[in-house]
């Protein structure tokens, strides 16, 4: 944990968007696999964790802000807990530990919220993801478990993303830590990427990396020789000579904070001549949007940056034509760069999904498109100092894609189909870094960079 005025001065912040009514955080409960007792490893929920800290299951807060009264509720351990789990702190302590003078069980935390409501308090909540987390609220608050989210406060969410959107110093050294943490593990899969091992030795080795050096990975990678699927989950393929391994993974730190990373490998150790093209077309699309990040530039101008440069350079080798200005405005370029540019970034690796991607990444000022492509776009909103985010463009080539476009006569003006048949069995690639925008521009996190140009690379595996 931070230490315990930092959670303070966070909940301090947040209660200053109120006037009245009572703030309810749930924490995560332990998850079961196949059984109770064989759980998935805990994660807290990151609301919580921001303004609480408190890193265990089975927690709930309040914050009463009429009487402001903050509340920690959880259960006790008792001898049999402490036989399987060793000693624990106990709910007062932990509350302290918080900045909060005040615990109760777990069990009374129905009986203070009815109290709350029968004085015509009105209970603000975060849209949940969890069933268990959507079946309490639905009992605590009397709601049809079926509408929960319907309900969750508007003004809550926005309070919150307003304050989790900016990263403090100290975040900024988790998120730089949980970046060197990646390189490690991308490092690693360099060295160890050649013919004839499989995906999954690979992905057992980063996720052991992870583990040993902070909380584990971020989400499950993808680790694939298939990387025109964008959210690859298997690793039963082995490597050949000549395939490109897209490795898309990241690290959380102690504290849970993350990073994401993507570097494109090739196996063998060197790129082919066309597969050396596109990478420095994606690389070049990645710089160049790096190199636009600053204050007061929308996301969504930093990923027209990328789409212009990617459709530049397929101009370039033929697979495209025309004008780009106009290619890009059609959407035409999505064929080979389907998805949007990057994410926020914190304390979960899409930050503050689970509050709703549209309230995270837009607003009054700027509305979701529905063009292929460019509606999955997850940030577009205009980017501030504090604001930690990803640069991850990509190419690629999705056979079933191709066909369809194709057989609609989908921007024949602009797409060469005869010359993109060439590279139906190319698959894809993505490189992908974290940014923090500073008052003055940008800066990569982490402490040193990870190797991402062609000579980088080949010569790292090289080794």
């Amino acid at each position: 944990m931070f230490d315990a005025q930092t959670y303070s001065d966070r909940r301090d912040v947040l209660k200053q968007k109120f006037n009245s009514g009572l703030l309810l955080f749930l924490g995560n409960e332990d998850s079961p696999a196949n059984y109770k007792a064989n759980t998935y490893a805990f994660r807290q929920d990151s609301s919580l964790l921001y303004y609480f800290g408190l890193d265990i299951p089975g927690l709930a807060a309040t914050i009463d802000l009429d009487s402001n009264t903050e509340t920690i509720f959880g259960q006790e351990f008792t001898i049999d807990d402490i036989v399987w789990t060793g000693p624990q702190p106990s709910l007062e302590r932990l509350a302290e530990s918080a900045g909060i003078k005040n615990s109760a069980s777990i069990s009374k935390l129905e009986a203070s919220i009815r109290s709350r409501i029968a004085k015509g308090s009105q209970v603000h909540f975060l849209p949940q993801y969890r069933s268990e987390n959507i079946l309490k609220i639905s009992t605590l608050l009397g709601l049809n478990s079926a509408r929960v989210n319907d309900y969750a406060s508007a003004n809550f969410v926005t309070a919150v993303i307003e304050q989790r959107s900016i990263k403090s110093d100290a975040e900024i050294t988790e998120l730089d830590f949980a970046v060197d943490i990646a390189h490690k593990m991308h490092i690693s899969a360099m060295k160890m990427t050649k013919p004839g091992i499989y995906e999954k030795k690979i992905a057992g080795m980063i996720e052991g990396v992870a583990l040993s050096l902070g909380s584990g990975m971020s989400f499950r990678p993808i680790v694939s020789k298939n990387g025109h699927t964008l959210h690859n989950p298997n690793y039963e393929n082995i490597l050949e000579k000549g395939d490109l391994l897209v490795n898309d993974s990241g690290a959380e730190s102690k504290l849970h904070y993350t990073s994401d990373i993507t570097r494109t490998i090739p196996v063998g150790g060197k790129f082919s001549d066309k597969q050396q093209e596109i990478y420095e077309i994606v690389l070049r699309a990645q710089t160049n949007a790096i190199d636009a990040a600053r204050p007061g530039m929308m996301n969504k101008e930093l990923h027209m940056i990328a789409a212009k440069t990617i459709t530049e350079g397929l101009m370039h080798i033929g697979l495209m034509h025309g004008n780009v200005e106009e290619a890009v405005n059609a959407g035409a370029h999505a064929l080979f760069f389907p998805h949007g540019l990057g994410h926020m970034l914190g304390l979960d690796v899409h930050d503050m999904e689970a509050l709703g991607e549209e309230a995270v990444g837009y607003n009054d000022h700027i509305s979701r498109s529905n063009q292929f492509g460019l509606k999955y776009l997850r940030l577009a909103k205009t980017l501030e100092p504090g604001y930690v985010f990803t640069i991850e463009p990509g190419i690629y080539f999705i056979p079933e894609l191709i066909d369809m476009w194709r057989q609609d006569y989908k921007f024949r003006e602009f797409i060469n189909y005869d010359r993109v048949e060439d590279y139906r069995n190319f698959t894809g690639i993505r490189i992908e870094d974290d940014i923090l925008i500073t008052e003055d521009g940008h800066r990569v996190l982490g402490t040193k960079p990870i190797p991402k140009t062609v000579e980088e690379v080949e010569a790292l595996i090289s080794k």
